[in-house]
């Protein structure tokens, strides 16, 4: 199923793209991460707490950063597992810089769900997925507000 959506945030093209290279600003802004530890060039494991649907699971995750074309554009990859489920998931995230100085993301996506996540929650992915990047880019907004640091 391909999901897809569009988000302005009020801040400048590069420091968007910047936060958004930072492993740190990726952990605070994913829901769910309660970890986020790099594994080498622009790969990551992470551990999520998530809920898709009825199914709530600790996920331990690969995240894998490609395609990257600063300042605009960025594929990401993730490979989530659980004892409940599998979830995959490759998105690619656009950003737009704005006349009035904001930062447009068009992002889409393609989630996949295997094992019980799949039997329970599989109807649910689109809203799930569209919830969980509602999140996301507000969390990411609140990180422009945070002071900057060399």
């Amino acid at each position: 199923m391909q999901v897809q959506g569009s988000h302005t945030i009020t801040a400048p093209r590069e420091r968007v793209w910047a936060l958004l290279q930072n492993p740190d600003v990726l952990a605070r802004c994913v829901p769910g991460v309660t970890e986020m530890v790099p594994s080498g060039d622009d790969s990551y494991n992470a551990v999520l707490n998530v809920a898709v649907g009825p199914v709530k699971g600790k996920f331990q995750a690969k995240v894998n950063i490609t395609d990257r074309q600063p300042p605009q554009q960025m594929t990401l990859s993730i490979d989530a597992k659980s004892p409940t489920g599998i979830v995959t998931a490759v998105g690619t995230l656009n950003l737009l810089a704005l006349d009035d100085g904001n930062t447009q993301v068009d992002w889409a996506g393609e989630p996949k769900l295997r094992g019980m996540l799949a039997t329970l929650a599989g109807r649910l992915i689109g809203g799930i997925t569209q919830q969980q990047a509602d999140i996301f880019f507000a969390n990411l907004e609140q990180e422009t507000k945070a002071p900057q640091t060399a």
